[in-house]
């Protein structure tokens, strides 16, 4: 969609185009609210900046969209076609990364009650292991502040690919 088509949808059609990058509503209703935004520049800062920070109920509501790092998200809708095009950069795992990741994914899940998130886009495996292995040393107060900056990223990341000028 183009950034004209974006600012000139009803509300209801741009609140669906946002749902896909970050299903938190009180986001997808500032940056929705806020059109028309001149450039995309100014779409991807606005959603850099809105709803924040997120409360942990929204966290926790966003997170059950997301898999395991490793685990491909199930169905055709936008959101899993995002994920998995997000997972897909990864490439393929030796033995030893994937095993390592599985162990680190089920610790944190046992430690914190939810699924361990990082953006993907970009990083290689051995970088999210590493970033897992560090996480796993936070208390729940600082992962919250983290998942919620890693939501906010991806769905940047997802915005930026599906609007453009």
């Amino acid at each position: 969609m183009h950034l004209e088509q974006f600012n000139s949808a009803s509300r209801p059609q741009a609140a669906d185009t946002l749902r896909p990058c970050l299903d938190i509503p009180r986001w997808i209703d500032e940056l929705a609210d806020a059109r028309p935004y001149p450039t995309v520049a100014a779409l991807l800062e606005a959603g850099r900046r809105a709803a924040n920070p997120f409360t942990p109920a929204e966290i926790e509501a966003a997170l059950a969209h997301h898999p395991r790092i490793g685990e491909r998200s199930p169905g055709n809708s936008t959101e899993a076609r995002l994920s998995q095009s997000e997972q897909a950069g990864l490439g393929e795992a030796d033995a030893d990364v994937a095993e390592a990741l599985a162990a680190g994914n089920r610790a944190y899940e046992e430690k914190f009650g939810q699924v361990f998130l990082i953006r993907a886009a970009g990083r290689s495996r051995g970088e999210i292991l590493a970033a897992l292995n560090t996480r796993l040393a936070h208390t729940p107060e600082q992962e919250q502040a983290i998942i919620g900056q890693q939501l906010r990223e991806i769905a940047v990341l997802r915005l930026e690919g599906l609007i453009g000028q």
